[in-house]
Protein backbone atom coordinates (compact mmCIF):
# COMPACT_ATOMS: atom_id res chain seq x y z
CA UNK A 1 0.00 0.00 0.00
CA UNK A 2 1.44 3.38 -0.98
CA UNK A 3 1.13 6.74 0.79
CA UNK A 4 -1.69 8.14 -1.40
CA UNK A 5 -3.76 5.00 -0.72
CA UNK A 6 -3.10 5.34 3.03
CA UNK A 7 -4.03 9.03 2.84
CA UNK A 8 -7.31 8.07 1.18
CA UNK A 9 -8.11 5.63 4.01
CA UNK A 10 -7.19 8.27 6.60
CA UNK A 11 -9.56 10.71 4.89
CA UNK A 12 -12.37 8.14 4.89
CA UNK A 13 -11.83 7.58 8.61
CA UNK A 14 -12.04 11.36 9.11
CA UNK A 15 -15.29 11.62 7.16
CA UNK A 16 -16.68 8.66 9.12
CA UNK A 17 -15.90 10.45 12.38
CA UNK A 18 -17.74 13.57 11.16
CA UNK A 19 -20.81 11.55 10.17
CA UNK A 20 -20.91 9.51 13.39
CA UNK A 21 -20.34 12.63 15.51
CA UNK A 22 -23.18 14.43 13.77
CA UNK A 23 -25.45 11.42 14.19
CA UNK A 24 -24.61 11.23 17.92
CA UNK A 25 -25.47 14.92 18.19
CA UNK A 26 -28.84 14.36 16.48
CA UNK A 27 -29.80 11.48 18.78
CA UNK A 28 -28.75 13.51 21.85
CA UNK A 29 -25.82 11.30 22.84
CA UNK A 30 -23.51 14.31 22.40
CA UNK A 31 -24.17 17.97 23.10
CA UNK A 32 -22.59 20.85 21.20
CA UNK A 33 -21.10 22.03 24.50
CA UNK A 34 -19.32 18.68 25.10
CA UNK A 35 -15.56 18.59 24.73
CA UNK A 36 -15.91 15.29 22.89
CA UNK A 37 -18.05 16.93 20.19
CA UNK A 38 -15.45 19.59 19.40
CA UNK A 39 -12.46 17.27 19.77
CA UNK A 40 -14.00 14.62 17.49
CA UNK A 41 -14.70 17.29 14.86
CA UNK A 42 -11.15 18.63 15.15
CA UNK A 43 -9.69 15.13 14.83
CA UNK A 44 -11.83 14.43 11.79
CA UNK A 45 -10.73 17.68 10.15
CA UNK A 46 -7.06 16.88 10.68
CA UNK A 47 -7.54 13.45 9.12
CA UNK A 48 -9.38 14.84 6.11
CA UNK A 49 -6.76 17.60 5.70
CA UNK A 50 -4.04 14.92 5.72
CA UNK A 51 -5.90 13.15 2.93
CA UNK A 52 -6.25 16.42 1.03
CA UNK A 53 -2.47 16.88 1.10
CA UNK A 54 -2.32 13.91 -1.31
CA UNK A 55 -5.65 14.36 -3.11
CA UNK A 56 -5.96 18.14 -3.36
CA UNK A 57 -9.32 19.87 -3.55
CA UNK A 58 -9.29 23.58 -2.67
CA UNK A 59 -12.94 23.88 -1.64
CA UNK A 60 -12.66 20.83 0.64
CA UNK A 61 -9.46 22.21 2.16
CA UNK A 62 -11.14 25.55 2.88
CA UNK A 63 -14.12 24.00 4.65
CA UNK A 64 -11.86 21.67 6.65
CA UNK A 65 -9.66 24.57 7.79
CA UNK A 66 -12.74 26.45 8.99
CA UNK A 67 -14.15 23.26 10.57
CA UNK A 68 -10.86 22.75 12.42
CA UNK A 69 -10.68 26.39 13.56
CA UNK A 70 -14.25 26.33 14.86
CA UNK A 71 -13.63 23.00 16.60
CA UNK A 72 -10.51 24.37 18.28
CA UNK A 73 -12.56 27.39 19.38
CA UNK A 74 -15.12 24.97 20.87
CA UNK A 75 -12.37 23.12 22.78
CA UNK A 76 -10.98 26.39 24.13
CA UNK A 77 -14.48 27.59 25.11
CA UNK A 78 -15.06 24.31 26.96
CA UNK A 79 -11.71 24.68 28.77
CA UNK A 80 -12.45 28.29 29.74
CA UNK A 81 -15.86 27.27 31.08
CA UNK A 82 -14.28 24.50 33.17
CA UNK A 83 -11.64 26.87 34.56
CA UNK A 84 -14.31 29.46 35.37
CA UNK A 85 -16.47 26.83 37.07
CA UNK A 86 -13.54 25.49 39.10
CA UNK A 87 -12.66 29.00 40.29
CA UNK A 88 -16.28 29.61 41.27
CA UNK A 89 -16.44 26.31 43.16
CA UNK A 90 -13.15 26.99 44.99
CA UNK A 91 -13.94 30.61 45.79
CA UNK A 92 -17.43 29.82 47.06
CA UNK A 93 -18.02 26.12 47.71
CA UNK A 94 -21.57 26.75 48.95
CA UNK A 95 -22.52 28.47 45.69
CA UNK A 96 -23.76 31.59 47.47
CA UNK A 97 -22.98 34.83 45.72
CA UNK A 98 -21.94 38.01 47.55
CA UNK A 99 -25.21 39.66 46.49
CA UNK A 100 -27.22 36.91 48.20
CA UNK A 101 -25.34 37.21 51.51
Amino acid sequence: MNIPEIANIVGIVGVSIVVVTYFLLQISVLKVSDLSYSSLNATASVLVLFSLAFHWNLSSAIIEIFWLAISIYGCIAWLRQRIKASHTDVADPEGVTDAAR
